[in-house]
């Protein structure tokens, strides 16, 4: 089996909410208050945070148009934007999963909506060659999901059949795009809750 991944929730600490209870205390006093902050800033990765995605407008830009359509300071958009690196910390079950499949003999790619300057942060932080055979950065390819033409450009990419590939993402929109262009999905919330659906597959040994 080829065993697709999703960076952001997934493989990496990513929960905007938190983040910005952490990042801009003064703004957002807890999690629960920062679903409508993240609302705003992220724009649910359309709008200025969907073209950083896609890699269509670089850091400096994304800061600009966020603070001009909020009316939030630049330099306060700059320190959450400077931020997102350094949230972005390894799952560590989900790292031991990636080592569970492999020994199961599987194929490990990715798929991520990722800007270009994080990308590059997770290039150099973590050994994504040794865990990952190929894999597909947003910001690289100006596409992102849930657009079909990623998941297309992935399957380019790995060199496999869609029916071939389960992915494994934490948003539902995702995982409804990677079945509409033929690939198998399961929605991730937590590597110790995936565990038993890969092991009812027969992909993981008990």
């Amino acid at each position: 089996m080829n065993i697709v991944f999703d960076f952001g929730g997934v493989l990496f600490r990513w929960h905007p909410p938190s983040f910005l209870a952490r990042v801009w205390p003064h703004r957002v006093p807890d999690a629960e208050a920062g679903q409508a902050v993240a609302a705003q800033f992220f724009q649910h990765y359309a709008g200025d945070w969907g073209a950083f995605d896609q890699g269509l407008i670089g850091a400096d830009e994304v800061i600009a148009r966020i603070a001009r359509r909020t009316g939030w300071p630049a330099a306060e958009v700059a320190q959450v934007v400077g931020a997102v690196a350094d949230e972005l910390q390894l799952l560590t079950p989900t790292a031991e999963l990636i080592q569970d499949l492999k020994a199961a003999g599987h194929r490990l790619f990715y798929l991520s909506n990722m800007p270009e300057p994080y990308a590059d942060h997770l290039e150099r932080s973590h050994p994504l060659q040794q865990w990952f055979d190929k894999g597909v950065f947003s910001g690289r390819v100006k596409q992102s999901k849930p657009g079909a033409e990623i998941y297309r450009i992935a399957i380019e990419r790995f060199g496999v059949a869609p029916e071939s590939c389960l992915f494994l993402d934490d948003h539902p929109a995702n995982i409804e795009a990677a079945r509409a262009a033929g690939w198998q999905a399961l929605h991730f919330t937590t590597a110790d809750a995936v565990r038993p659906q890969l092991r009812e597959r027969g992909l993981l040994g008990l």
